[in-house]
């Protein structure tokens, strides 16, 4: 796949890295395109920097957006997404909009930040993945884990899952876009605790997995 990645931090390279190790071509923008050539050296292989946002979200395949949530207004409008530019096109985000330290989401009208997005970037695949693990989770060759998605189209979803699988996670859809607010709520629930010393992973209890026969019957 041709993988466009708006911003250049360490998420941005670290799945960069593993997409251009699973043969995909990869093109890295950002506000400051010596900081895409920067990064781009640092994935590594084929991939390279655009000369702008705009150049990277081009007849790409998927969209990564990897910036922070302060940020995202003006990547997409620097990358012509206000114009249409990402319309039909795959929009990965996996920003957290979170109160720094706290977890309180920040979009105060009770939609999930990728619907906004969506709003700013009119006709983007928007699909919510890869905003629960940090970085250093990518190309390390460690446990695989889940990356639990959300999106509205199906063609974007499957593209958004492969893109998983690459990067050596297991996809799961948790349904349409509108259940991403969901999703954000559990990073702010994961941030929350870990700025506060306690274990996220001690909070959660363990559920059996049911099978098909089970779930059909539950309830």
């Amino acid at each position: 796949m041709r993988i466009g990645i708006l911003g250049n931090g360490a998420l941005a390279v670290a799945l960069g890295t593993v997409w251009d190790r699973a043969g995909h071509e990869v093109v890295i923008a950002g506000r400051s395109r010596d900081r895409a050539v920067v990064a781009a050296s640092r994935i590594g292989g084929r991939a390279r920097a655009a000369d702008s946002p705009a150049e990277a979200v081009t007849g790409r395949d998927a969209v990564l957006l990897a910036v922070a949530w302060e940020g995202v207004p003006d990547i997409l409008r620097a990358a012509g997404a206000d114009a249409g530019s990402l319309a039909g096109t795959p929009l990965i985000d996996p920003t957290n909009a979170v109160e720094h330290g706290v977890g309180v989401l920040l979009p105060a009208d009770g939609r999930a930040a990728a619907e906004h997005i969506a709003d700013w970037a009119p006709g983007a695949q928007v699909v919510k993945g890869f905003h629960l693990f940090p970085a250093e989770q990518w190309g390390t060759g460690g446990e695989p884990v889940t990356v639990v998605l959300a999106g509205d189209e199906e063609p974007a979803l499957r593209t958004v899952s492969t893109l998983v699988r690459d990067a050596g996670g297991h996809p799961t859809v948790l349904g349409s876009l509108n259940r991403a607010r969901q999703l954000e709520e559990v990073a702010g629930f994961v941030i929350a605790l870990a700025f506060s010393g306690q274990d996220p992973n001690a909070a959660i209890p363990r559920v059996p997995v049911l099978t098909k026969e089970q779930s059909a019957t539950a309830g």
